[in-house]
């Protein structure tokens, strides 16, 4: 892993924490495989909140663009108002 900023780390972190944004989108950004994002993940976070983390992505579509039932855009509820 490329030694990355503080501000780039926290970045990472947050985008990380995004249902919506892919590990595909932080690759493009900073570089980092899914395996390296964990790896950051599990170094610069508390045990409790990294579990909390990999609970929520494990298995979650959106995490990965192949996985996705959309491609562009946000996802909009059909009782939603156009």
């Amino acid at each position: 892993m490329n030694e990355l900023a503080q501000r780039d780390i926290d970045r990472i972190i947050e985008m990380a924490w995004e249902d919506r944004t892919t590990f595909d989108a932080i690759r493009q950004q900073f570089g980092l495989t899914p395996g390296e994002v964990i790896e950051l993940m599990r170094t610069h976070m508390t045990r409790s909140s990294f579990e909390m983390w990999r609970k929520r992505t494990q298995g979650r579509s959106t995490k990965h663009l192949h996985k996705r039932n959309f491609k562009f855009g946000r996802f909009r509820s059909s009782n939603q108002k156009g």
